[in-house]
């Protein structure tokens, strides 16, 4: 039944967040709370309604200006408990609401949307209402997103509205949102309908107003023009005193305000015993105080009309229960407040173009093109170190700490477009939201390079797989797979972090994985080789062209293979008619140039020479085997290939096409709900009995083999005849692994045959004719609780772990992904026709991957899938083995989400 008086009222524009954008902070439906960034950067904070919100919801109605009012109810209603009283704690399957709320308490409801499901379970009716003095923020954009998102998550299908033909900010609402819209005027009203699908149209659009919005927030947190420190004692290396200092001694041009209970000036500033006493604007806050002061801080930097606020105190989540409860009402009381948050327990912020170093680091940040994120602040202290020894400079650095609000994704974000950073470096320990990240990463990755070190990691999941697939995942596959297909570079060690930035930093990508080397030192020349080809690097085959060129710079003796030895008699005058015809052949995509310092020959000279050269465009990369490493230079040839290994996979990865989402599969939707509701049951968790496994991937067109289940030995000497000999009999047990229980026979080519390995094996029994020729191959999916479904395809049968070389991507897959997915690596082999074996139908295989990855995200229960194997035949692919287990599914672990 549709709720009475159900319409809208809109702002003039909009500023939306994604699907995964809002923060679903993991309660009951009934207390649902998304957190939102409006189109000017600042925060709101949605809920869904209580009862206790009636009177607050009435004095909201209550305020609407007539016009607001009448565009919502198409006329004035009676604004009394029976207006507000249906949209009070809503079951989110009849119908769903949600409030925006401002203040310290977030009592003050400046905005309202629902959705009720209409006689067509696949329809709902959607309304607004915002307050007249925040139409024009984004504030109906925002929550028609989040309504989406929940009533999609209902079943729902389709929005219906009914808007007033001169509510043309309402009607701009909808258009504008990403969604397929379709009008009708009838009876003085235009009818709004369109489908809530989160097509690749409408996730576009999303981020792009997404990406606005973040950058819009952060913004007086990299160009504030004045900054308090809350906590800013005179006492000599008290945290807050040191922060003051730091940004005095930047040469920050704003002006700087230090308070302390006392009012005492600090670093030759002013100080002030509270913010209230500042009567000038501030941008950015600051907090260096004990924990249990923090509340009262950040609320008066709230009431001082501050947006931006970096908690350095830390006694928050990281000590534990008591903590976490203190960050969680941080948190709140900072959005209820459209204020975003750095921290807390972190280091600060540091932003070299603004002259900002808001940070207790004992050492200025040199500039340079490096945006830093790091969730270590001492680690990030470390590496800062390191970095100022290899002369690399800083945009900016951001220690997030507990990242309770702002994180690596919010940060990308922002140093998408900045003109000051070309090289984003990340420390992680953990992920809030990995899609989001992946989407992020590789937009901007397609722009300037984003590499990345990912602590934390385990083995133990792994050790806890039940199937084929799941043994060769694990949360370490996950973020390989979240990386590589974000174009984010993984460094596996802070030192390969270091030289991969050095390389990234200060040399051109190689076009390709052909390298020459050039030492004065046969021994080092060998190294670097393995090295070389242990990265995966490959020597270059010199051309004629380039050896004569050789022969006729350097001396009779000198080493004219690969690598190129000069003798460690070598001038810098050998490296000067050694490098030119190197860089010149075309079949090199990089030279490294090994030097051990001689006697007769000075370091700084060779370099000279090195950097003198005409590279044409490739990279020409110093190796300095000396206590002194010169700035640029490398240490070692293991480093140095390592580095230049993983500049030649951005190359690679920059090659490689985009792709795009295709569309979804079809699929029986209601058919595989059925399965899985009927197969859960009460128990919650459990292996899906055959015909159940084949009924959910017939449901999404996986092709599987024919096969009956059987009850007795004669039951299956019948259904052989009927398939077809020769025969398979396999054990029907849900979730067995057949091979290991000895419970499968394969071409049985007689009714006797059949009938003993029936017997043998034991009822329930599965029969399927025998499948003959094409290539082994493993396809499957695990549901990773923080990534999402994992897609894996890889060579499949008896001998798929032993082998362990499967692939695997974090669905949704592009074209581009799953075409990787299926002709990369050794299943790749196998797939375009190993050793003679014909091809198998590789577009088959795409659609079968795109096929599971669906399947696995329209259906989070089915936690491990396993197809072992799947036959890739000439034409066409098929299924021979499939085993399902269910879990009931809760909700995934995205915390962070902007």
């Amino acid at each position: 039944m549709r709720r009475a008086g159900i319409r809208a009222n809109a702002e003039a524009s909009c500023g939306l967040a994604p699907t995964g954008s809002a923060i679903l902070c993991g309660k009951p439906a009934m207390e649902v709370v998304r957190d939102v960034i409006l189109r000017d950067g600042s925060t709101l904070r949605l809920r869904a309604p209580r009862a206790a919100d009636r009177d607050a919801l009435l004095a909201f109605f209550a305020g609407l200006s007539p016009e607001s009012l009448h565009a919502r109810f198409h006329g004035l209603p009676a604004v009394d408990a029976h207006l507000v009283e249906p949209f009070l704690a809503p079951d989110w399957e009849e119908h769903g609401d949600l409030i925006a709320t401002l203040g310290a308490d977030g009592g003050r409801v400046v905005a309202h949307a629902g959705w009720v499901r209409l006689r067509d379970v696949s329809r709902a009716e959607v309304a607004f209402a915002v307050d007249d003095a925040h139409q024009g923020r984004g504030v109906g954009t925002r929550l028609l997103e989040q309504l989406a998102d929940t009533a999609a998550s209902a079943g729902v299908e389709e929005f219906v509205a009914e808007v007033l033909p001169e509510n043309r900010a309402m009607l701009g609402v909808f258009q504008a949102a990403g969604f397929e819209v379709m009008r009708t005027l009838a009876a003085g009203e235009v009818e709004v309908r369109f489908p809530i699908a989160a097509t690749e149209t409408y996730r576009a659009a999303v981020d792009l107003r997404d990406h606005e919005a973040v950058v819009a927030s952060l913004r007086p947190f990299f160009s504030p023009s004045s900054v308090a420190v809350l906590g800013a004692s005179p006492r000599p290396g008290s945290i807050g005193g040191t922060v003051v200092a730091n940004i005095v001694a930047a040469g920050f041009e704003g002006a700087v305000f230090p308070v302390n209970r006392s009012g005492e000036p600090v670093a030759g500033l002013a100080g002030y015993r509270s913010l209230g006493e500042v009567e000038e604007a501030v941008d950015l806050v600051v907090v260096c105080l004990p924990a249990e002061h923090v509340l009262p801080g950040v609320e008066a930097a709230l009431a001082h009309g501050v947006r931006a606020l970096c908690v350095i105190s830390a006694g928050f989540a990281e000590i534990g229960p008591e903590g976490r409860e203190r960050e969680e009402r941080l948190l709140a009381l900072v959005r209820t407040g459209g204020a975003r948050l750095i921290g807390p327990n972190c280091l600060g912020i540091a932003v070299t173009g603004a002259h900002l170093n808001a940070t207790f680091a004992p050492h200025p940040f040199p500039p340079g093109p490096i945006g830093f994120s790091s969730q270590s602040g001492a680690l990030g202290l470390a590496l800062l170190e390191e970095a100022a020894g290899r002369s690399l400079g800083f945009s900016a650095f951001v220690s997030i700490g507990n990242k309770a609000d702002v994180s690596s994704n919010d940060l990308l974000e922002h140093w998408e477009d900045d003109a000051d950073t070309g090289l984003v470096l990340l420390y992680l320990e953990s992920f809030g939201n990995p899609r989001k990240f992946g989407r992020i990463s590789r937009r901007v990755a397609r722009r300037k390079p984003v590499l990345a070190v990912k602590s934390g990691t385990t083995g133990a999941g792994a050790r806890a797989a039940s199937s084929h697939t799941a043994a060769l995942a694990g949360s370490e596959k996950a973020v390989d797979a979240l990386f590589h297909q974000a174009g984010v570079i993984r460094a596996e060690s802070l030192e390969e972090l270091m030289d991969t930035a050095t390389m990234l930093a200060g040399f051109p990508l190689p076009s390709g994985s052909r390298v020459a080397l050039l030492t004065n030192a046969g021994g080092l020349g060998i190294l670097c080789a393995d090295a070389c080809e242990g990265a995966g690097l490959e020597l270059a085959r010199l051309a004629d062209e380039t050896t004569t060129a050789l022969a006729a710079g350097l001396p009779p003796a000198a080493g004219l293979g690969n690598p190129v030895d000069v003798l460690g008699s070598a001038t810098a005058a050998a490296y000067a008619a050694a490098l030119p015809p190197l860089v010149a052949d075309p079949g090199v995509d990089a030279v490294i140039a090994l030097f051990v310092p001689a006697a007769a020959t000075r370091t700084e000279d060779v370099l000279a020479e090195v950097r003198a050269i005409d590279t044409r465009g490739k990279p020409v990369v110093p190796v300095v085997v000396a206590a002194e490493r010169p700035p640029g230079t490398f240490p070692y040839p293991e480093s140095a290939a390592r580095a230049l290994a993983r500049a030649a996979e951005r190359a690679a990865w920059l090659r490689r096409p985009a792709g795009s989402f295709p569309p979804r599969p079809d699929a029986d939707a209601a058919a595989s709900e059925r399965v899985i509701a009927s197969s859960l049951g009460e128990a919650g968790d459990g292996w899906l009995p055959p015909r159940e496994t084949r009924t959910l991937l017939e449901a999404y067109g996986i092709p599987v083999v024919p096969e009956r289940v059987v009850a007795s030995p004669e039951e299956a000497v019948a259904a052989a005849r009927g398939l077809g000999l020769p025969a398979v009999v396999k054990t029907a047990e849900a979730g067995a692994h057949k091979t290991e229980k000895a419970g499968i026979e394969l071409d049985l080519r007689t009714d006797d045959a059949v009938r003993a390995a029936a017997e043998r094996i034991g009822p329930p029994l599965l029969v399927q004719p025998l499948v003959s020729g094409g290539v082994e191959l493993l396809a499957g999916v695990v549901q990773d609780p923080l990534f999402g479904p994992l897609v894996a395809f890889g060579p499949g049968g008896v001998l798929a772990e032993l082998i362990g070389e499967a692939g695997f991507r974090i669905a949704p897959l592009t074209d581009a992904d799953a075409e990787e997915l299926v002709l990369g690596g050794k299943a790749g082999l196998l797939v375009r026709g190993y050793r003679g074996r014909p091809p198998a139908d590789a577009q088959a295989l795409v659609q079968l991957v795109h096929r599971l990855a669906a399947l696995a995200e329209d259906n989070p229960e089915v936690v491990e899938l396993d197809l072992n194997p799947v036959v890739g035949l000439p034409s066409g692919c098929l299924a021979l083995d499939a085993r399902v287990r269910l879990h009931r599914a809760a909700p995934r672990a995205e915390r962070k989400t902007w």
